[in-house]
């Protein structure tokens, strides 16, 4: 009998898999093992790395993925925690010649190369005929090995640059659409799970109690808005892309508001899909494609402002953060200008962390990633400047830390990129100069709704019965106005940390010294 081990690394999700497609398709495996590996060094010793809402979105996607293997294929998918080079030893030694090859897909972060090959090299030791393959182009649209080895490869910097490698590497049809491959089914049929040694395997509710005893927190006791799970990611994208045509083909992601939709505080304007890319749960590929469909319909937006353009960005920062060494790192970063931030400050991060600035829209934006694990790009742009740049001159990376522990779609390449994006220090940023306001009108760019001011109301509760005339910068309020809206700023709700206006003049200017200074160093 000769079994094939499928490891699920960051796609969980049967559709558009090419690596189990793969160990369905050989026709000399009798049986295929489902696997996920719960790695330390991904989750911390003890379950420290990520948010509780982190957590619940992946036993949700785990959830997901072991019951779709069970009621579609009467199979299930075998959970193991330890060091994936480990895990697979104690695989080979109790399955022996059995076990005679490993399906997976590639991940391109530094950390995830090196365990591969760790994999690989711990298996071949202990049987070279044993075979591992490793598929690229799952996680991402383009084949990132094969692009950043070809001839000419420069690190792309703009739209300009990723639409002409996308030119290199496809053609075009008749309706000028790139011919991109369509996602794989789900496979017809899987072969039996074997029968196996449980390898001191988990349950998902075992997991579940691991991680709640460890962390002190019930991460199943309330219901996010945002479930995990590829039978959510399809369902979304059902209703939010294939079922919208005209809200696709006039998708502008700048337009798109940061105070989510009208009367509805945690639905965003954008696809909210992005949860599901990063873990793997939606094909990329299956998104690209049912956004062709719709703008096969009409008249739409083009790249970089539609959800194409959104998502070229994407194979961008995935590129970069493989060809440039130190991508998440401030020093020797061919992405970064060096610049001599403030050190770590406990009072500054704690206050922006837990939306306590005493600026109610970066406030609200902080406690919405706090609760849900999600905020609109507008907002992190709003509060990413606002951390370093703006007004508290904290370094990108401390920002990073934060939003890569709670965001549920935290994604080591997209999140560095985005900082080092909007702190100014990158060949791709907005100039340094150009500061996003703190307490923006309706007239910014961050698009913010005023009128009612119902999304900071909702968020900042100690401010639900201000007048939205007043809510933006409430310590401006008359102390009247504050006593009747029972808030009163500096008791019910904090005073400005920095002063705005000087922070921001003091701020710029140290940015221009520090420029100076590398530049003549």
């Amino acid at each position: 009998m000769k079994t094939s081990v499928v490891w699920f690394r960051k796609s969980l999700r049967l559709h558009d898999n090419p690596a189990l497609r793969a160990a369905c398709q050989n026709d000399s495996t009798d049986s295929i093992l489902p696997l996920f590996i719960i790695d330390p060094d991904e989750v911390g010793q003890n379950f420290q790395k990520l948010s509780p809402n982190r957590f619940r979105f992946l036993i949700e996607s785990l959830f997901d993925l072991d019951r779709q293997l069970s009621s579609k294929y009467d199979s299930r998918l075998l959970l193991i925690q330890g060091k994936p080079e480990d895990v697979f030893s104690n695989i080979e030694d109790q399955m022996g010649k059995s076990f005679d090859s490993l399906y997976c897909e590639y991940s391109s972060e530094p950390w995830e190369r090196k365990k591969l090959f760790s994999v690989q090299h711990t298996l071949s030791e202990k049987n070279e005929n044993l075979q591992v393959h490793s598929f690229g182009s799952f996680h991402t649209i383009l084949d990132l090995e094969k692009v950043i080895s070809s001839t000419g490869f420069r690190n792309p910097k703009s739209m300009k640059d990723i639409d002409k490698l996308f030119s290199s590497n496809f053609t075009k049809n008749e309706n000028g659409f790139y011919e991109i491959d369509n996602p794989l089914p789900e496979p017809e049929k899987i072969k039996p799970f074997p029968k196996i040694p449980e390898f001191n395997s988990l349950s998902i509710e075992q997991l579940s109690d691991l991680i709640c005893d460890h962390s002190g927190a019930d991460i199943l006791s309330t219901k996010s808005y945002f479930p995990g799970g590829e039978t959510e990611a399809l369902s979304r994208l059902n209703t939010k892309v294939s079922g919208r045509v005209e809200y696709v083909n006039s998708f502008r992601k700048p337009k798109t508001m940061s105070t989510n939709s009208s009367g509805e505080p945690m639905e965003p304007t954008t696809t909210g899909l992005s949860p599901y890319l990063s873990t793997g749960c939606l094909s990329v590929r299956m998104l690209w494609k049912e956004c062709e469909k719709c703008q096969l319909q009409g008249d739409h937006t083009l790249p970089p402002e539609s959800l194409h353009g959104q998502l070229m960005f994407r194979e961008m920062f995935y590129l970069l953060s493989r060809s440039v060494e130190n991508w998440d790192q401030d020093t020797s970063n061919e992405m970064c200008k060096e610049i001599e931030w403030e050190k770590f400050s406990p009072d500054k991060m704690k206050a922006w962390e837990n939306g306590q600035t005493g600026f109610p829209f970066i406030d609200a934006m902080m406690r919405q990633l706090h609760t849900t694990g999600w905020m609109h790009h507008l907002a992190r742009h709003a509060v990413s400047c606002f951390l370093t740049r703006g007004q508290l001159w904290q370094n990108w990376k401390f920002g990073r830390d934060v939003f890569e522990r709670k965001l549920l779609d935290s994604d080591w390449a997209l999140n560095n990129g985005n900082w080092l994006w909007l702190a100014g220090v990158a060949p791709f940023s907005m100039p340094y100069f150009r500061l996003y306001n703190p307490c923006p009108d309706s007239k910014s760019s961050l698009n913010v709704e005023t009128k009612t001011a119902e999304f900071i109301k909702y968020w900042v509760p100690e401010l639900k019965d201000f007048p939205p005339k007043y809510i933006l910068e409430p310590h401006l309020a008359p102390p009247s106005v504050q006593s009747d809206s029972n808030c009163m700023i500096g008791q019910d709700y904090p005073n400005p940390i920095v002063n705005r206006k000087e922070s921001a003049k003091q701020n710029l200017a140290k940015f221009k010294n520090s420029l100076a200074q590398r530049k003549s160093a």
